[in-house]
């Protein structure tokens, strides 16, 4: 059963667990359409967004800082293409010193068109 409920944002977000590949047919018509399963995309995390003029960019150096429109806590945008598909927070790997990875807070409907 699939639930949608609207964020601030106006996006509608799934609450439904993604489909079992296993349960799925594997009949020679699903074998191929699975194919896709394997094709590697870019997936981009966008941190935060900032709008410097040209003339500020110009005099950036080493150690300068490029003040960003968000917060450390606030939920990043998980992106394919220029489309976002999800919603999350940054965290530290553990075990892993300094690499973050995203924990996963929304999904959104990506069903309805641009």
């Amino acid at each position: 059963m699939t639930d949608k409920t609207g964020d601030a944002a106006g996006a509608q977000v799934l609450t439904e667990e993604p489909p079992i590949l296993d349960d799925r047919d594997s009949t020679n018509e699903n074998r191929h359409r699975r194919a896709i399963f394997d094709l590697p995309v870019e997936v981009v995390i966008a941190v935060g967004r900032s709008r410097p003029k040209i003339k500020d960019l110009l005099h950036l150096r080493r150690d300068s800082l490029l003040p960003l429109d968000s917060k450390v806590d606030d939920p990043v945008d998980i992106m394919v293409g220029k489309r976002v598909i999800a919603r999350g927070q940054l965290q530290e790997i553990e075990g892993d010193a300094g690499q973050l990875g995203v924990r996963l807070t929304e999904i959104v409907d990506i069903s309805d068109p641009f």
